[in-house]
């Protein structure tokens, strides 16, 4: 299993499926594991479900969980001219759901996939019990609103696109300013989600994706509307270095009905940096007897 690998799913003897189904004729990839309400785990802009690996023994306890490659990321197929925007990403997740018979789901989604999760959840309102957010790409942090535009310009992307699977030097700055603390970056993470960035047109994906951007941060602001009542839980690293956590509180006055955990010295990445920890917290809120969580509760968590 290329998404697992020598993780504590082997550890812990869980067993994960990998499957794949098919998404307007491109094949996805994705991994299975567990028993009881769906949960579907939505990955970053360069993550794919290797990013899960220690997510998934914890959440498979009490969820049956999906980890899908988003098309063209990971392992999923490269689709050539495929609409990127928040929109379509959205409507690739429903049709996901559609295609592996859910339906409906707890949905988490980080990052860039943070910002997919609330889209699909603004557009199937009904489809989506609980949102879990995880350092997410919202309208109010500023840091990738001027890089997406200078990295999907013409003149800098095709050298992006070259260089990144070339430059080592290159690699380690970008992964490693992802977390608080570089001591706990363990062994294989580095390789793990570089080795589908290495396949032909696989850095395609994400600079489709950045060329809308800017505009997709503008209709995710208009759609939070639509899911505000929504049951959300908030899970941020206090140092993160690409979303700005500042904007974590503006997020949370826009979804009414969530709960806020800073994480104390995490960075982007709280799965892969403080496991456990993250585990514990979004364990906690699935198994929460209350049909939603306490209105603008707020907690600062010491790892």
């Amino acid at each position: 299993m290329d998404g697992v690998g020598n993780s504590e799913c082997d550890n812990q003897a869980l067993s994960v499926q990998d499957l794949s189904t098919s998404i307007g004729g491109a094949r996805v990839r994705y991994l299975r594991a567990g028993a009881g309400p769906a949960l579907l785990l939505i990955h970053g802009l360069l993550g794919y479900s290797f990013s899960w690996r220690y997510a998934i023994p914890s959440l498979a306890r009490i969820s049956t969980v999906y980890a899908p490659d988003l098309p063209g990321a990971g392992y999923s197929d490269p689709v050539p001219g495929m609409d990127c925007c928040f929109r379509a990403c959205a409507e690739r997740v429903l049709g996901f759901l559609d295609a592996v018979g859910i339906r409906d789901c707890d949905l988490l989604g980080t990052s860039h996939g943070g910002a997919v999760a609330m889209m699909t959840a603004a557009m199937a309102r009904s489809r989506v019990r609980r949102l879990i957010l995880v350092d997410p790409v919202n309208p109010w942090s500023a840091r990738g609103r001027s890089l997406s535009v200078f990295l999907s310009s013409p003149i800098i992307a095709p050298l992006f696109r070259e260089l990144l699977p070339r430059s080592s030097l290159l690699q380690r700055f970008y992964f490693r300013r992802l977390f608080a603390d570089t001591n706990r970056i363990r062994p294989g993470t580095l390789e793990g989600y570089l080795k589908p960035l290495r396949r032909p047109g696989a850095l395609g994906y994400g600079l489709a994706i950045l060329r809308s951007w800017n505009r997709d941060l503008d209709e995710l602001e208009s759609a939070l509307a639509r899911i505000s009542d929504t049951p959300t839980l908030v899970v941020w690293g206090k140092l993160d270095a690409a979303v700005d956590p500042r904007s974590a509180f503006q997020l949370q006055q826009k979804l009414r009905n969530s709960e806020l955990v800073i994480l104390d010295g995490v960075g982007h990445l709280p799965y892969e940096e403080v496991p456990e920890q993250f585990n514990r917290i979004v364990s906690g809120f699935l198994l929460s007897s209350q049909s939603a969580p306490s209105k603008a509760a707020h907690a600062i968590e010491n790892s």
